[in-house]
């Protein structure tokens, strides 16, 4: 993709952008010439980027970071759904707390950041929303009923609002990482990293900047034909799901 087809430097929302893949997506877009907010709960963001502390699970947090943004930078143009929890645990000691904390960030939060981001955008007539789901959405995952339930979830989501702003110059389309080199992976212990390897085609974990490049392209002024769709970034872990 040629990096200078954006230079007018659209308005970039990211979420979850203090760290990990949220972090290297902001980074990437304003390496593309994107003026970038990193929403997060802690209120940080890479170098560059514009941080606001947010609860996306809060509506009322939600619109007053975008009235924010609004009156500084002007309408989003480009919104990335990234923020995202886990709980995990065993179906059977799985807490309704751990059930809804996860919902809440992950599925209503990504429903929250849309909402409010879609009246300007059809206003303007262009949007370009990018959702990030999860291998597991498909393939599902022990210990993660909650986790993966939400990734699915927001699949339905993505193809709704494609459906529904298609119409209006608005792109909504979803990225499904897999074994992606985190904080969220750093934890967990050899065996269980030696097995989720062998699942991975490829033979290695993705790098963050596998998914930040993969935004990009899906967010360019180019990519308007491309709606709808799930882009597997996961080394071929998930094929056939």
């Amino acid at each position: 993709m040629n990096n200078a087809t954006n230079t007018s430097g659209r308005v970039a929302l990211v979420t979850g952008a203090s760290r990990g893949i949220g972090a290297a997506i902001g980074t990437t877009l304003v390496e593309r010439g994107y003026r970038v907010i990193g929403l997060s709960s802690s209120g940080k963001a890479p170098g560059g980027v514009m941080a606001l502390a947010c609860d996306v699970a809060d509506p009322v947090a939600v619109d007053a970071a975008f009235a924010r943004v609004e009156k500084e930078l002007g309408p989003v143009e480009v919104l990335v759904a990234n923020a995202g929890i886990t709980r995990d645990c065993l179906l059977m000691r799985m807490g309704d707390e751990d059930w809804s904390q996860v919902l809440d960030v992950n599925l209503t939060g990504a429903f929250n950041v849309i909402r409010r981001a879609s009246r300007p955008m059809v206003k303007a007539r262009f949007g370009r929303i990018v959702v990030i789901s999860s291998v597991v959405a498909t393939m599902g995952s022990i210990g993660q009923v909650n986790y993966a339930s939400t990734k699915a979830g927001l699949i339905g989501m993505a193809r709704s609002v494609a459906r529904e702003l298609g119409g209006r110059g608005i792109t909504c389309n979803v990225i499904a990482p897999g074994f992606i080199a985190t904080d969220m992976t750093e934890i967990l212990d050899e065996k269980m990293r030696t097995e989720y390897l062998a699942k991975v085609p490829v033979g290695r974990m993705g790098e963050v900047g596998d998914i930040a490049r993969a935004v990009a392209f899906l967010v360019d002024d180019e990519s308007g034909y491309i709606t709808g769709a799930v882009l597997p970034v996961d080394g071929g872990m998930g094929m056939g799901d």
